[in-house]
């Protein structure tokens, strides 16, 4: 106020840009006006509205890198189990397109015959995010194939994955589980990654096993094209919306045609859940030899529908 400032631009996720908004408000109560246009970067691309937040596809091809090197390290050991933790408390958007990366990197990649360095063994072999219950025997069944064929099993995991049956498990058990300032449980006090890998481990008779996390290195990379390209868009809009005397988070609105806009702040929110009917990911799950949810399911409910007639002529002919 002091300074005479009218315009405030900030950059953040869905926190950060709610509270600018906030400090407005209660700068108008107080005869002063103030513009506040958000920049919505984070890496979870958990935005509500927003497609797609600044920084988050830059973080999956990072990761995906990340894994690309340290997934080497199972060569000199058998039958290793390498967990990679991806950032990502309520959405698991970042894991599956850190996955969907490293694989379309693998791909075009040439791999020796030889066991434990073939492409399966450098595969994905599991992603298992939020927005999916994990049945953690039926996986370990499923992935005690993958060790015995390839002499490796390797899992992507989100950081915040099963992490409420985790935390109510740790209480069962009389440990407290600490929650940070918002309330939300804090995660290294649950240890998703580690989590999996206790329990995997010694499901599949690992004889090593790894918790390789790629938080800060996805996070600190510059930008990569498609980044500099949304974000180029989105600086250039916010600017053309200060000098017309607009406020809001500025993005591309998956609720108005994907159009860019000046997103309105009271409908900005935070914790979206990650879409797993997109095509894109079942292929993924496909391809890597996951189960896809809700298929079998929907597989069971044609074959009933499918014999139904069946049983109605059946029935009929008796009478």
């Amino acid at each position: 106020v002091k300074d005479r400032v009218d315009v405030l631009h900030t950059i953040g996720g869905d926190d950060t840009n709610t509270a600018a908004a906030d400090l407005a408000a209660y700068l108008a109560t107080n005869g002063y006006t103030l513009q506040v246009i958000g920049l919505p970067k984070t890496i979870d691309n958990d935005v509500v509205p927003i497609r797609q937040t600044l920084g988050a596809v830059t973080a999956a091809e990072q990761g995906a890198r990340f894994f690309r090197t340290v997934v080497a390290d199972h060569t000199g050991a058998r039958r290793m189990l390498i967990v990679h933790e991806v950032m990502g408390r309520s959405s698991g958007w970042l894991t599956a397109r850190t996955a969907a990366e490293y694989v379309r990197m693998i791909e075009r990649t040439e791999f020796p015959s030889v066991l434990n360095q073939s492409r399966g063994a450098h595969q994905v072999h599991a992603v298992y995010v939020p927005e999916i219950d994990v049945d953690i025997e039926a996986e370990a069944r499923r992935l005690k194939k993958v060790m015995l064929r390839y002499g490796s099993v390797n899992v992507f995991v989100a950081e915040g994955a099963g992490a409420e049956s985790i935390a109510a498990q740790l209480r069962a058990e009389g440990k407290a589980v600490p929650v940070d300032a918002f309330g939300h449980i804090k995660l290294d006090a649950v240890n998703v990654g580690e989590w999996f890998a206790k329990r995997l481990g010694a499901a599949l008779g690992a004889q090593k096993t790894e918790v390789q996390k790629s938080g800060y290195f996805a996070r600190a990379a510059p930008a990569n094209l498609e980044d500099l390209t949304l974000i180029k868009n989105c600086t250039d809009f916010a600017v053309h919306a200060a000098l017309n005397g607009e406020s809001g988070v500025v993005g591309n609105d998956e609720q108005d045609k994907d159009r860019l806009r000046c997103i309105e702040f009271s409908r900005i929110k935070g914790h979206k859940k990650f879409d797993v009917s997109q095509l894109w990911f079942k292929n993924l799950l496909k391809k890597i030899g996951q189960p896809v949810p809700g298929e079998a399911e929907a597989a069971a409910a044609a074959r009933q529908n499918a014999a139904a007639p069946t049983d109605l002529l059946t029935k009929a002919s008796k009478l």
